[in-house]
């Protein structure tokens, strides 16, 4: 598919109510891949092994050991396929368009199966409210090629910030990573202390799960889509546990705002894409909240460091 350059800026507009049906089909998508690599990959600490990752096509799995081979499976939002890449022999796949899930679902066994993979996942959705099983699911079959390949470049962007941004801390991180059941692009910075046990209770996640992801203080930040419940772009930062006074700190930019509903700050995706410079305002906004978590929960500060720069070591001082 080519694109003009004047249809691709670099911060692309992102419109929920424009691509809400292909939104909601994709996350669904994107949740059964995931489940792939969930089902065949070791359990690693805070659920690391289940993201999916940017990739220079679109998102996709990595690599994945499984029947004594390799496979991983992709989106290609240029091409707009599903590829599945294995050492047995020459990629298979099918392209993305409007389909069902219950059909994406039969046609990706069929290819993984094909590929001498097969693999049972779960087949009830995650993180949703009223959902429907996989194979059963024909009411979600959108999919505007356009607004997905947009969504995919915001995320390049986004990646891209998040990447600088989680150079400036010596402690423990997470990669950025996007997370299939919430749908979100997220980075993590851990205290090194071990955090209460959490309540958990989020819909459509079992509790073991939640408690294990959040087992050690974090501060966590953010890129979402949005939902019908919020129906906007945006980016998110919240601490766990939340110290006393982190709704009421001092954050930029001033477009930020704390959710007393989602308990954490948020920041429109609008506010970054038209300010004077996207890079610096969401930053700010990544730096601002971390230092705000960081400072209220007396984080050892020693962990901060200047961000990282392309081919410079970090000075070691004996």
């Amino acid at each position: 598919m080519q694109h003009a350059a004047d249809d691709r800026p670099a911060w692309p507009v992102l419109e929920y109510a424009q691509w809400q049906g292909t939104l909601q089909t994709l996350h669904l998508w994107a949740q059964i891949v995931g489940k792939v690599r969930l089902t065949l990959s070791p359990w690693l600490n805070h659920g690391w092994q289940v993201p999916l990752y940017l990739t220079a096509r679109g998102l996709g799995t990595t690599a994945i050991h499984a029947a004594g081979d390799m496979v991983e499976i992709e989106f290609d939002f240029v091409d707009h396929r599903l590829v599945v890449r294995h050492s047995k022999g020459p990629d298979r796949g099918f392209a993305l368009a409007p389909m069902s899930v219950a059909a994406f679902y039969r046609r990706l066994m069929d290819e993984l199966k094909a590929a001498g993979f097969e693999v049972t996942i779960n087949i009830m959705p995650n993180e949703l409210p009223a959902p429907i099983r996989f194979p059963d699911d024909e009411t979600h079959a959108s999919y505007d090629a356009e607004a997905v390949h947009r969504f995919w470049r915001a995320l390049m962007q986004v990646d891209r910030v998040f990447k600088v941004f989680r150079t400036g801390f010596l402690g423990k991180s997470s990669p950025v990573h996007f997370f299939w059941g919430s749908f979100d692009l997220a980075v993590t910075r851990f205290s090194g202390r071990p955090a209460p046990l959490h309540p958990g209770g989020f819909p459509g996640l079992p509790d073991t799960v939640t408690r294990e992801a959040y087992s050690h203080e974090v501060s966590s930040a953010g890129f979402w889509p949005g939902n019908e419940a919020y129906p906007h772009a945006a980016f998110f930062s919240y601490a766990y546990p939340t110290p006393a006074g982190f709704a009421k700190a001092s954050v930029a930019p001033p477009q930020a705002f704390f959710s007393e509903a989602l308990g954490e700050w948020m920041l429109p995706y609008e506010a970054v894409r038209a300010a004077a410079d996207p890079d610096r305002a969401l930053l700010d906004f990544l730096s601002s909240t971390y230092r705000a978590a960081a400072e209220l929960a007396g984080w050892d500060r020693s962990l901060d460091c200047a961000m990282g720069v392309a081919g410079r070591p970090r000075a070691v001082h004996g």
